[in-house]
């Protein structure tokens, strides 16, 4: 009688949420491989990632695009339909990510993430925007219980959507064990394969309005004019609504002196983060800010946004700036950029704040989720 685990999002990519479902899923089936089953929504382009794809665990799937997935399960919630038929013999089900299947005879938990659509409407499409402000507060209802990636997120839940304080547990994300100081000669080969500059500060993340990729490039823009010759490296494949992104990129005040390779697999992830002086989160919200962890966990020194849920990821180590403010933003990169001293202690710093997370403490935390759930259903 397994718990299911909805790893839809890691079968689809699908950036940060892809990566949080495959690494709490994994961190779970090494604790207990035959408690578990998996679950997701498959098309011809969707796969398991291979770590998962090899682990020998029930596999359950429906044949169903993304977007008419999204609706059906937004319906059959509406209609108080039972999908129980698609996970047989469940006892609990787990949706990683912003979609709770239907079921009536089994307890449900919800991982929410960030409720950025509520709070920047500006920054997500349309379409996209209407389907969760109609679905989520119906989600979060039917849910068991929730789980917030950060403290942050729960105060949202209770604030904007009156979710009970008492059903919502917070268990945050950690970095992949595959981010850890990398030797020099794999930091030169990836510098070489990506033609990154010698000296570089780098953000990482799907290119979005919420990343603030704007202002950070104006605050590039300033500290070059005042004679710092920062150079930029810019980690991530477009999203949504990037237009004006790109376009700000390429101007001639910082277009010599940003690189940007797209999306760099796993593999080398390490090593661009390793091989930059400082690691720049500038974004205007973020639901946990799993960078700001990479980063540190390389021996990278991180400067971020002091907003939403950075400062309870990066602690003392990391250095804020307002994500509003170019001046404030220019003014604490260069304050790293500039003192190597800084950068020595915030890279120990660093370390050790990247230690308090890990994966096994997450899979943990979520089983006694998972325990409290099905103990309050049978009581």
């Amino acid at each position: 009688m397994p718990i299911y685990l909805d790893v839809s999002a890691a079968a689809h990519g699908r950036a940060g949420l892809g990566r949080y479902a495959a690494s709490l899923a994994a961190a779970l089936l090494a604790r207990n491989p035959d408690g578990f089953a998996l679950f997701y929504n498959r098309d011809a382009t969707t796969r398991l990632p291979a770590g998962l794809e090899a682990s020998r665990v029930p596999v359950r799937t429906v044949r169903a695009g993304y977007k008419p997935w999204r609706m059906a399960v937004w319906l059959g919630q509406l209609a108080h339909a039972d999908f129980g038929r698609l996970v047989p013999g469940v006892t609990l089900f787990h949706a990683l990510e912003h979609l709770l299947l239907p079921l009536r005879r089994a307890p449900t938990v919800l991982t929410v993430h960030d409720l950025i659509w509520h709070l920047f409407p500006e920054h997500h499409k349309r379409l996209n925007r209407w389907f969760l402000d109609a679905a989520m507060p119906l989600f979060c209802r039917r849910a068991t219980r929730i789980i917030a990636v950060s403290a942050c997120s729960k105060g949202n839940l209770v604030r904007l959507y009156g979710v009970p304080e008492d059903k919502v547990t917070v268990v945050p994300e950690a970095a992949q064990p595959r981010f850890h100081p990398v030797p020099p000669d794999q930091v030169a080969a990836v510098r070489a394969r990506y033609g990154l500059p010698t000296r570089y500060a780098v953000t990482v993340g799907t290119i979005e309005p919420r990343k603030n990729l704007v202002r950070l490039a104006d605050a590039v823009a300033r500290l070059r004019a005042g004679g710092l010759d920062v150079r930029l490296v810019v980690v991530g494949a477009p999203g949504w609504l990037y237009a004006e992104t790109l376009a700000r990129l390429a101007r001639p005040d910082v277009a010599d002196a940003i690189t940007r390779p797209g999306f760099v697999p796993d593999e080398d992830l390490p090593a661009v983060y390793a091989g930059a002086d400082l690691c720049v989160v500038s974004s205007v919200y973020e639901g946990f800010g799993l960078p700001v962890l990479e980063a540190m966990a390389c021996g990278t020194p991180v400067v971020c946004a002091g907003t939403s849920s950075l400062p309870e990821v990066g602690g003392a180590a990391a250095s804020y700036f307002d994500p509003t403010d170019v001046d404030d933003m220019a003014r604490a990169i260069a304050a790293v950029w500039e003192d190597a001293a800084r950068r020595d202690q915030m890279r120990a710093a660093g370390l050790a704040q990247a230690a308090r997370f890990s994966w096994e403490r997450t899979a943990a935390e979520t089983l006694a989720v998972y325990r409290q759930t099905m103990e309050g259903t049978n009581s």
